[in-house]
Parts: C-alpha cells; sequence; structure tokens
C-alpha cells in the first residue's frame, strides 16, 4: 500500500508517470499532517500547570484528531484504489456502438467511485479545521506557531480535495448528482477557509505580540 512507503518513496511516486499516487493522495496526506500537529499541540499542552482546567478539551482534541489522522491515511490509499478501475475504464475500446455503451456505463460507475474518496477527504478536512478553533487559547505559545501550519495544510488540502471533486464532476452526467455534490464541497470550501484564515491570524496576532 501507498502509506506503508517511507516519505521519501511516496514523494518518488507521486513525481513519476505513474497514474497512482496522485493529487487526491496529496491531499489525504497533507490533511493527515495537519491534524497531526494539531494533535501534538493538545498533547504537549495537556497536564500542563496553566491548562489543568482544560485536561477534557485537550482530550476530546487528541481522541477527534487520531480518528482523523487515521482516516486520512486510509483515503490515501481509497483515492488510489478508486483511481485505479477509472484509467482503466478511459483505455476501453469503443469502435462500436455496444463498446461505447458499455465503455460509457463503466465509465459514470468509475467516476462515482473516484469522486468519493476527494469528498470524503473535502469533508473530514473541515471537521479537522474546526478542531484548530480556539486551540490556540488552551495551547503554549511556544508550540502556536505548529497551530497556524496544521491550519495552513489543511487550508490547502481542503483546496485541492475541492478541484479533485470538480475534475471528476465535469464527467459526470447524473445532473442531480453533481448538483449535490458540488453544493456540499462549496459549502465546506468557503467556510473551512474561512475559519481556517481566522486560526491562521489570530496565531499571527499571537506571535507578532
Amino acid at each position: 500500500m501507498l502509506t506503508e512507503l517511507s516519505c521519501r518513496e511516496f514523494a518518488q511516486e507521486l513525481a513519476s508517470k505513474k497514474p497512482i499516487p496522485g493529487g487526491g493522495g496529496a491531499a489525504a496526506l497533507t490533511a493527515a499532517l495537519g491534524v497531526a500537529l494539531n494533535t501534538m499541540v493538545a498533547n504537549y499542552s495537556i497536564g500542563k500547570k496553566k491548562f489543568m482546567d482544560c485536561r477534557e478539551q485537550h482530550e476530546e482534541l487528541i481522541a477527534r484528531g487520531e480518528a482523523l489522522r487515521e482516516k486520512f491515511v486510509d483515503l490515501v490509499n481509497k483515492d488510489a484504489e478508486y483511481f485505479e478501475p477509472l484509467s482503466r475504464a478511459y483505455v476501453m475500446p469503443s469502435n462500436t456502438d455496444e463498446e461505447k455503451k458499455l465503455k460509457e456505463q463503466v465509465l459514470q460507475k468509475c467516476l462515482k467511485e473516484a469522486c468519493s474518496a476527494p469528498m470524503e477527504t473535502l469533508v473530514c478536512t473541515y471537521e479537522a479545521i474546526l478542531l484548530h478553533k480556539g486551540i490556540q487559547y488552551i495551547s503554549s505559545n511556544n508550540i502556536i506557531s505548529d497551530v497556524g501550519v496544521g491550519v495552513q495544510f489543511l487550508k490547502a488540502a481542503l483546496n485541492s480535495a475541492y478541484l479533485n471533486v470538480l475534475i471528476n464532476l465535469n464527467s459526470i452526467i447524473d445532473e442531480d448528482y453533481v448538483t449535490k455534490q458540488k453544493a456540499e464541497a462549496v459549502k465546506l470550501v468557503s467556510e473551512g477557509i474561512i475559519i481556517a484564515d481566522e486560526v491562521y491570524n489570530m496565531v499571527l496576532k499571537t506571535i507578532n505580540g
């Protein structure tokens, strides 16, 4: 599996001409790193004298962050798993009307499956961004920069997953499906970016004094 590769090996595979990993997997991995930083900050802050009253909040952040990190890592593989059949569908023969019909049917099925992984990444990334909201108030200023780095990773993952959703939706002919998925994606991205920017600006304000 892709997630069993070393960082160096993954980057090498990503740079190659191979169809996987691609942008969807890279987005999920970026999100995993972003939420991991949030969990690190919570782990570092929990039990500190200054934040003794925040243990419950820290524990919740850690539990939710760890669950999301595992989900994102799974999505790296899921994205690749769903893209492979799609890449095969694109090269199916289409010389006769029957072949064209079959190819289109397979393509449409594969496109929806391929769309589901980045859509799931989008949903989970939005949730991960919400974890960053307010954490700067219950963490040490010594590591406040990691909150900003984490939320920037998640903002990048949000935008990246959105692009992967759109590229698949553009080839899907089921208008109801496209309309529903696009509306949800736009809402998650627009709201997620606002929150991510608010957190980042608060981090900047804290660092700059």
